[in-house]
């Protein structure tokens, strides 16, 4: 049997919804950037399926997020990054100061290819950003993660309790040897930042951008 989420009727197939949901359809998110990094451009988001897309040695295997997520769509993989191809192209067209896309709401980067997909998509369009967190680490899917990461526009974060090493050095050396900024849990006692969002101390991601303007660790409460 698969290993998916619990909610299996949530699952779409790409090509019968909007994949990319704008970020005003989730209040944590926000929709215009007004953080003094990316000023301007609009947020999206994507939701995957979890687990089927994560890496079992991720720490909310069990309690994950989308456990208290009944009704959000999560989307299949199949035919997945042919739809995406189509609607970033959509939106840059329709969005003059770029977008930023949140990946991913629920599940993870499941591929090599498909993280392949993703640095194409930067290549291609100058004004698209990313930022997000992945349970992957120590494995060639983690690797082409970091390699893809850019702190002028893609900010992919390990979720994990372990703060990072000072400024990150976005050097290519030898492989599962990165450094990472990281996204911990709030039993996590280094270094960090509280999200301002979960603290209220400000509205939404889209007016804070904390996640994608410092290397800094930041914690998260337990969901």
């Amino acid at each position: 049997m698969k290993i998916s989420t619990i909610f299996q009727k949530s699952i779409k197939a790409p090509e019968t919804k909007i994949v990319l949901k704008k970020g005003s359809s989730n209040k944590k998110l926000g929709f215009k950037i007004t953080a003094k990094k990316w000023t301007g451009k609009s947020l999206y988001s994507l939701t995957l399926v979890e687990r089927e897309t994560c890496p079992t040695t991720c720490h909310h295997w069990v309690d994950c997020y989308g456990n208290n997520m009944p009704f959000a769509h999560r989307f299949s993989t199949v035919g997945l990054t042919e739809k995406l191809n189509k609607e970033i192209d959509i939106l840059m067209d329709n969005h003059k100061k770029g977008i930023v896309i949140r990946l991913h709401v629920l599940g993870d980067f499941y591929s090599e290819s498909y993280v392949r997909f993703w640095k194409i998509q930067l290549e291609k369009h100058p004004l698209l950003c990313l930022f997000g967190y992945t349970a992957r680490k120590g494995d060639n899917i983690a690797h082409a993660i970091w390699r893809m990461n850019d702190p002028d526009r893609c900010v992919i974060r390990h979720s994990g309790n372990k703060e990072d090493d000072g400024e990150i050095k976005f050097t290519r050396d030898a492989p599962f040897e990165e450094n990472w900024s990281y996204a911990a849990d709030e039993s996590f006692e280094g270094a960090s930042f509280d999200c301002p969002e979960q603290t209220g101390k400000i509205k939404d991601c889209a007016s804070c951008g904390l996640c994608w303007i410092t290397t800094k660790t930041v914690r998260f409460a337990t969901h």
